[in-house]
Parts: structure tokens; C-alpha cells; sequence
């Protein structure tokens, strides 16, 4: 597998997509990347969010073409060279994988060589479940269960609790760990401007942050850039 994971599309101050600039242009030089527009970001229409990465890789001379602008998902496989999996929300995106049928195809692809990049939501499927999303359940999913190319699961924009606040809400630590209560696997909480590349076995943590890694009855702790040992 080929495996980019970007914790955001956009770090503040910056243009979309432009602090990975390097690795997806080079991952995806000279291949058609099928974009996945389910995650449906402020509710924009699989047309209007297309249009943004569509932009943006003609610039690079990369084409990009939405998985919906196809006949049929198959068909969208069977020309896919690169993936791209956008963000947005989990559970819109979770379910509309398998409201189209596009799932085990995408599965398949993916384990197959076929290059794979998300973004925020994008990420979520990579891990063993969508549990550790951010998002609201905004709709009713058939199941949590990621596509499991890693053996963790990932929690992008993840957001260290800030020192002298009065906000009495759970941090993003508390509900991580509510999350162990019920379910063993570890859990990378992954920092805006931050990315991994992985082949399903071996991870690399890229960027200028460190992340936080979270595992069931132990202390969380910090792994700086390069191999994570997961």
C-alpha cells in the first residue's frame, strides 16, 4: 500500500493543500487521482467540493476527476491510478461509501498498490474504525468499522488543551480515553501540519509537530517525526 494521510487540507495561513505540496505532487505525478467528495464539507455538493482540488492539481498538471463523475464506481476503479479521499464529516462520508457501493472497491484498490491520499476525514478510514473521528453523527451509519489498513486508528486536528482555560467540556485526552473504555486499539492523535506515509506495515510521522500517542490503561506519550513504533 501507498498510504499519505494528512491531518488537514489546510493549515492556517496557508493554501489549500500547499504544505504537502511535495509529497502528493510527487505520489501522484502522472496518474489520474480519483477523488472522493462524500465527506461533503458545509454540505457543498460533490460537484462544488471537486472543484477545489480539481484546481489545484491542474496546476501541478495532475488531472483529477470525481468518483461521481464517472458512469459507475467500477468504472471509477478501473481508471483510478491515485486516490484522494477529502474531508469533511466521517459519517457522512462512511455511509455514503456504502450507500454507492464504492467500499470494497476502493478497498481492494488500495491494498492493491493503487495510491491513497486523505485529508482529515480522508484519514479516519485508514485506521481500524471511525471511532476517534471529531465529527458530529450527523447521520445514522451502517457500521464504525474503517477500512483497517492500519493497525491503529488516527484522530486528525488533534488539539493539546490549552493552559489557563475555564472550558469545563472534555478535552480531545479525556474522550480519547473514553474511547479505551470500550475499545483496545492505540490512537495517533495527529496535529494540523502533520502527515504519515505508511505501506500498512511500516509508519512515518512527517511535519514539524510531534504526535500524541494514545494506548488503553497507559499514559499517553509524544513520538517525534519519523518511524512510529504503533
Amino acid at each position: 500500500m501507498q498510504l499519505l494521510l494528512a491531518s488537514t487540507s489546510t493549515v492556517h495561513g496557508a493554501p489549500y493543500l500547499s504544505y504537502l505540496r511535495d509529497e502528493w505532487t510527487r505520489l501522484f505525478a502522472s496518474r489520474l487521482v480519483v477523488f472522493v467528495p462524500y465527506a461533503r464539507p458545509g454540505g457543498l455538493s460533490w460537484d462544488e467540493y471537486t472543484a477545489r482540488p480539481k484546481a489545484v492539481f491542474a496546476a501541478e498538471g495532475i488531472t483529477l476527476k470525481g468518483v461521481h463523475e464517472f458512469e459507475t464506481v467500477e468504472e471509477a476503479t478501473q481508471h483510478a491510478e491515485a486516490w484522494f479521499v477529502g474531508g469533511g464529516n466521517t459519517f457522512v462520508l462512511r455511509r455514503t461509501l456504502d450507500e454507492t457501493g464504492l467500499t470494497p472497491f476502493l478497498d481492494a484498490s488500495v491494498r492493491g498498490g493503487v495510491p491513497y491520499m486523505g485529508s482529515s476525514a480522508g484519514i479516519n478510514l485508514a485506521g481500524i474504525s471511525i471511532g476517534t473521528t471529531n465529527d458530529m453523527p450527523v447521520v445514522e451509519v451502517p457500521t464504525h468499522r474503517a477500512m483497517g489498513w492500519l493497525p491503529f486508528n488516527l484522530n486528525p486536528h488533534y488539539q493539546d488543551p490549552l493552559a489557563g482555560s475555564t472550558h469545563m467540556g472534555e478535552t480531545r485526552e479525556q474522550r480519547i480515553a473514553e474511547f479505551h473504555v470500550f475499545n483496545p486499539q492505540p490512537v495517533v492523535g495527529l496535529r494540523e501540519g502533520s502527515w504519515i506515509t505508511s505501506d500498512g506495515q511500516h509508519h512515518e510521522l512527517h511535519g514539524p509537530h510531534s504526535a500524541r500517542i494514545f494506548r488503553a490503561g497507559m499514559p499517553p506519550y509524544e513520538a517525534e517525526p519519523g518511524r512510529l513504533a504503533i
